[in-house]
């Protein structure tokens, strides 16, 4: 049963901790860094950055950051995994409120004053919005197109939109702390889906996670198919880490991608092998990218980039989740 944060905690206070796990990200810091210190919040703010080992000057930018405005506060993540990261900046923070942005996000000037609001009135332990995705390059752009369409990614709510209510999981999220605190903070034995993940034990304890439309985050996409397809192939490796450990947590718009690299396989290979015939379901997969990239694409270039762009995601998320081994996550102790 779903238990109100404002019942077992009180109202929330006007004062947010923002954490941000980084790493590698000297192109996008400083702007999303930016965009929370210009914020229109009418109560106390920090901005904790968890840096990670990066290769590049990540960590002179964010600490340059922090002697310009004490607000800023860098602890560093020796690791370098998000959770792990995540974990870091909670135990730095000072504020009741916990805000997730990512260093290659950026948020607008209303979110932590919306977000504080709709914690407020919905008594939720998390609430969150929409995975506003927008690229620069055509690439990028076209990525983008594919992650806000039902024809990429699924019917998510935090890629598509939709109306406001519960949901199973939220993209980052503003936390009361003292739920993230109840329930051991972010399992730092996952690098992908630690999010889904955590969302669960929230909802499995009680706690309400909310999703509200109004809740918009700019995301950069990956800007080539390599770094795409690793991108989604860690995130179907992962989410099967997720589906093992909680039991009944899988859906069929889980089970889509796999399914499409298995069916695929087999007719490619059996039209190949023993009549052409078989040939029929590569086929229809095959229009079905060629129809959904005319749906999604604005441009001429974006059609034409979408049906290797959609192929990626697709195949790399099915073979992540087939292949994924069960030694991923060992056990570990958390910490928030």
């Amino acid at each position: 049963m779903s238990t109100s944060a404002n019942e077992l905690y009180g109202s929330p206070k006007r004062e947010i901790s923002v954490i941000l796990p980084v790493l590698n990200e000297e192109m996008y810091l400083e702007d999303s860094v930016n965009s929370i210190l210009s914020q229109n919040f009418s109560g106390a703010i920090e901005v904790i950055l968890a840096v990670g080992p990066s290769q590049d000057a990540t960590m002179v930018i964010a600490k340059a950051l922090a002697a310009k405005d004490p607000r800023v506060v860098v602890v560093e993540n020796p690791t370098g995994r998000t959770a792990a990261g995540l974990n870091r900046a909670i135990a730095a923070s000072h504020y009741s409120i916990i805000v997730r942005v990512d260093g290659h996000s950026q948020i607008p000037n209303d979110y932590c004053e919306t977000a504080f609001e709709i914690l407020n009135e919905t008594g939720a332990v998390n609430v969150g919005g929409v995975m506003a995705a927008e690229g620069i390059s055509l690439f990028q752009r076209s990525v983008a197109r594919a992650m806000r369409s039902p024809l990429g990614v699924g019917a998510s709510r935090f890629h598509t939109g939709g109306g406001a209510g519960e949901s199973d999981t939220v993209y980052l999220g503003c936390f009361r702390k003292e739920a993230l605190i109840a329930v051991g903070g972010f399992d730092e034995r996952f690098t992908r889906a630690q999010d889904w993940e955590l969302n669960f034990r929230l909802r499995e304890n009680g706690g309400v996670v909310y999703f509200d439309p109004r809740l918009t985050v700019t995301y950069r996409p990956r800007s080539t198919v390599k770094a795409l397809a690793k991108q989604y192939f860690e995130y179907g490796r992962w989410r099967r880490v997720v589906s093992r450990r909680h039991q009944g947590t899988i859906n069929y718009r889980y089970l889509a991608p796999p399914f499409t690299v298995v069916a695929t396989s087999i007719s490619i290979l059996l039209g190949t092998l023993v009549s052409s015939l078989f040939f029929i379901p590569a086929l229809v997969y095959a229009v079905f990218i060629l129809g959904a990239s005319i749906i999604i694409g604005k441009s001429v270039g974006e059609i034409v980039c979408l049906p290797t762009i959609l192929l990626t995601m697709h195949i790399s998320w099915g073979l992540g989740f087939l292949t994924s081994p069960k030694s991923l996550a060992p056990a570990v102790t958390l910490h928030p």
